[in-house]
């Protein structure tokens, strides 16, 4: 989807034969009435404005049914009130909605989730995967040698982490969920079918659970992102298609994009939670929480998404689960002192604007406890779009890159990572979308390695069985002469590739 930076929250790269969608959403004004500290309305709300969504942080210890109250006399409509971690999405058309709830006695923090009217506009697809030809399908079968999958050779990736040197020796555990948490995924593929999770699959865009038999499927004018995601993870190793790095755990689809591919905080909070209560043992997040791709904590309503995320993702990881992110697709420093935003908000009418990423961050991304994932190409090299940042990423995996600048050693002819799509077919994409879920698929396999392992064991397994990458000195990924990042640290740890390159063989052997 995009490439951080048309205006599209997923993180894949704006390379050839990646995916973008561009939006254009009404703008919306804002205004108030005041409650007093005990809570009580001074005056009635007035719904005197377009309908939007609130998230609304409780403090610790609060009665949910005072704070409800207080919700509905300043003009909202609890959607669903998630009491274990303080977190209530809200409707409302009163215009000073947030101001108001702020002021309320047990409150924490609230915030609009959008700058668009609910229900947000639809947006469409300027670029498609590349797709391959039958007749070059089946050359590429004629390929594969006794036990790949019939379209395994166009996966460099596979070797690039010795995924298929771990195939040999365990496919991970049927005891393991992975949940993608996207754009939804197709459980029909005959590559993802055998592997899925309906039982830890829902559908999250409202913030509210649907369990709908089939909910959690993008529709034929949705990306298929998420369904190339879930393909990286866990494809099975079945004789059809391409192989998972993880080939024979669950897959499950959370998903919380809207159909103009928005992936508001309500849902991702839901889509958190959700993954918590319902088995799910990984998540794969390859977005950032919309409209805003960094989160400033000094403005009020950002500050409040912020935390309502940080809640559902740390409560996730107290449960057991390894949340592992994409860190984006603009080439950014994230530890540099300020960054130039360009794509923000993205549902309305983005602009320029200088932040500090410190203070200003990309959720999940950013946020305390997930694994945050740069991208490499088929030559290994940090890939031309993928963020970059000393302290920041945790851990590097192919996500692919332009051929022209890192190409595969054959069979492969692509740069690009080639998976499946929805409809049972198989495309190529690329971006640290792309990167992330070889890293939840790795994570999966050494859960199935050590089952009772907690997440923060997972995590430093992750990290400990990393092959080493030292930075490229200097690194002109294009040639022409120009240093494009300047990559900090030694060998061991450095702000390109973090501990170092996903290893999948390790994962299954230690």
């Amino acid at each position: 989807m995009t490439p951080r930076r048309t205006s599209l929250p997923l993180r894949t790269a704006a390379i050839p034969a990646a995916m973008a969608l561009t939006t254009a959403l009404a703008f919306l004004p804002t205004t108030a009435t005041a409650l007093g500290r005990d809570g009580h309305a001074a005056a009635a709300a007035t719904a005197d404005g377009p309908s939007l969504s609130y998230v609304v942080n409780t403090r610790p210890g609060q009665d949910p049914s005072r704070i409800r109250k207080a919700i509905a006399q300043a003009g909202g409509t609890v959607v669903v009130s998630y009491d274990r971690i303080g977190v209530i999405v809200v409707h409302s058309a009163n215009p000073d909605f947030a101001k108001t709830v702020r002021k309320v006695r047990g409150v924490a923090s609230a915030g609009n989730t959008r700058t668009a009217p609910l229900p947000a506009q639809s947006t469409d697809d300027i670029d498609t995967p590349k797709l391959l030809s039958e007749k070059q399908r089946q050359a590429v079968a004629a390929k594969a040698k006794a036990g790949q999958d019939p379209l395994e050779p166009l996966q460099w990736d596979l070797p690039a982490i010795k995924a298929d040197k771990a195939h040999e020796k365990s496919l991970g555990s049927r005891k393991v969920t992975v949940g993608v948490i996207d754009t939804g995924v197709d459980d029909t593929h005959p590559d993802l079918a055998p592997n899925f999770d309906r039982k830890a699959s829902v559908n999250c865009v409202t913030g509210k659970p649907d369990t709908a038999d089939g909910a959690w499927r993008p529709t034929a004018e949705e990306s298929p992102h998420g369904t190339h995601v879930a393909g990286e993870i866990a494809a099975a190793k079945n004789g059809i298609g391409v192989t998972g790095v993880a080939p024979g755990v669950k897959v499950s689809g959370i998903k919380v994009s809207t159909t103009a591919g928005f992936f508001y905080t309500e849902a991702v909070v839901c889509g958190f939670v959700w993954a918590a209560e319902h088995g799910v043992d990984v998540t794969n997040n390859s977005y950032y929480t919309d409209p805003w791709y960094f989160n400033c904590t000094t403005d009020p309503d950002q500050k409040a998404l912020v935390e309502a995320v940080r809640r559902a993702s740390s409560y996730a990881e107290r449960r057991g689960v390894v949340n592992v992110a994409a860190a984006g697709n603009e080439n950014y420093d994230l530890t540099s002192d300020t960054i130039t935003d360009p794509s923000s908000p993205n549902d309305t009418t983005p602009g320029d604007r200088e932040v500090d990423p410190s203070v200003c961050l990309d959720i999940p991304t950013q946020l305390p406890g997930v694994v945050t994932v740069a991208s490499t190409g088929a030559k290994g090299l940090k890939s031309s779009f993928s963020n970059y940042g000393l302290g920041i990423i945790d851990i590097a995996a192919p996500g692919g890159d332009s051929t022209a600048y890192q190409k595969p050693e054959p069979p492969a002819t692509s740069g690009l990572i080639y998976n499946t799509l929805p409809g049972g077919q198989y495309g190529y994409m690329a971006g640290t979308s792309m990167a992330s879920p070889h890293v939840a698929g790795v994570a999966a396999l050494i859960k199935s390695t050590h089952p009772h392992a907690s997440a923060r064991q997972v995590k430093a397994l992750l990290k400990a069985e990393a092959d080493d990458l030292a930075c490229p000195t200097p690194y002109d990924i294009d040639g022409d002469g120009t240093v494009d990042a300047v990559c900090e640290g030694g060998k061991r740890y450095n702000g390109f590739y973090g501990a170092g390159l996903a290893d999948a063989l390790d994962a299954v052997e230690k």
